[in-house]
């Protein structure tokens, strides 16, 4: 039995929803002592490198920092090897061949954005909202061969409400995924914690959460308005559920839905040109409040109405 504060532990992670747990950790104070990221990248105006949120924040705190091209370059296993961790600690990174996860004595520890097993794979927060489900949570498992099957440590779920994006679900649950995370690590320095094999789940749902491409991001207006509106909800704000206007792609971000009886064929618009556009479906309308179209910024509904005075049917 250990103190938690007494383990090495390396945090590998990447974007900004991994920086609440880092942030978490090292102010419980965790014996953090290497974060590995991925490397630096063009992007935005000019092409400058662009550093990830996480390299951001161990640069802010002083963390020693990784950026491996490959994860089974000799010099980075040397390297990680001479580090000595008890625990390595994963969150929104990339896949780890078995040479890395193996490492510690304690082996490798994933957060995930679901209660698994359900909603194994890339895009949990998506397609659990897509698929119109009232709850979810997060997972800590121990890392194995294959993706997201590993021992569950612990979970801890919360509701989906009836309006909440990917975004406002994706904000809510990297804060309780942080808090799950350290309880974990407690855990385990503690001896608290007794894996669980996820076959243990019997109540689980199988639903998978594969990789979001463009074609699931394209709105099909012949699907109940119920249907529609969870897809929007779950592809807001990244990448956008779309559907064409005027031979041009519209992103939708945000609408609200309107169950009535229409002789409108579906895909169709209505607008009075100044505070409303409404497309048909196969039971209602779907009203669209925040929306962004091909070339143009994102806007809300009257201020988009403004410049697309023909859209008045």
């Amino acid at each position: 039995m250990k103190d938690f504060t007494s383990l090495r532990i390396i945090f590998m992670g990447t974007p900004e929803f991994a920086v609440a747990s880092l942030a978490v950790l090292h102010r419980a104070g965790c014996q953090i002592i290497a974060v590995i990221t991925a490397p630096d990248k063009p992007g935005g105006r000019g092409m400058k490198l662009q550093e990830s949120a996480v390299k951001k924040y161990a640069i802010a705190h002083q963390l020693p920092i990784l950026q491996p091209e490959k994860l089974k370059n000799p010099e980075f296993l040397a390297e990680l090897k001479s580090l000595e961790a008890d625990l390595q600690i994963v969150v929104a990174f990339r896949m780890l061949p078995e040479v890395v996860w193996n490492m510690p004595p304690m082996g490798t520890v994933n957060l995930h954005g679901s209660l698994l097993p359900a909603y194994r794979g890339a895009a949990p927060i998506n397609w659990a909202i897509i698929n119109g489900e009232k709850e979810t949570g997060v997972t800590t498992f121990q890392l194995k061969h294959a993706i997201d099957t590993g021992d569950i440590l612990l979970q801890e779920s919360f509701p989906i409400y009836e309006n909440d994006t990917a975004g406002d679900v994706h904000d809510k649950m990297k804060e309780i995924g942080a808090e799950v995370l350290l309880k974990t690590i407690k855990g385990l320095a503690n001896d608290s914690l007794q894996p669980l094999p996820q076959s243990a789940h019997t109540d689980a749902n199988n639903v998978h959460a594969p990789k979001i491409h463009t074609e699931d991001c394209a709105i099909n207006w012949q699907q109940p308005v119920e249907k529609i509106y969870n897809k929007i909800r779950g592809l807001s704000p990244y990448p956008g559920a779309f559907t064409n206007l005027d031979g041009k792609k519209l992103k939708i971000f945000f609408a609200e839905k309107e169950k009535a009886t229409s002789t409108i064929p579906c895909g169709e618009f209505i607008s009075d040109g100044k505070s409303y556009l409404k497309f048909a479906a196969k039971d209602g309308f779907i009203l669209i409040n925040d929306l962004q179209l091909a070339g143009k910024k994102r806007m809300k509904i009257a201020e988009f109405l403004r410049g697309f005075r023909n859209l008045n049917n």
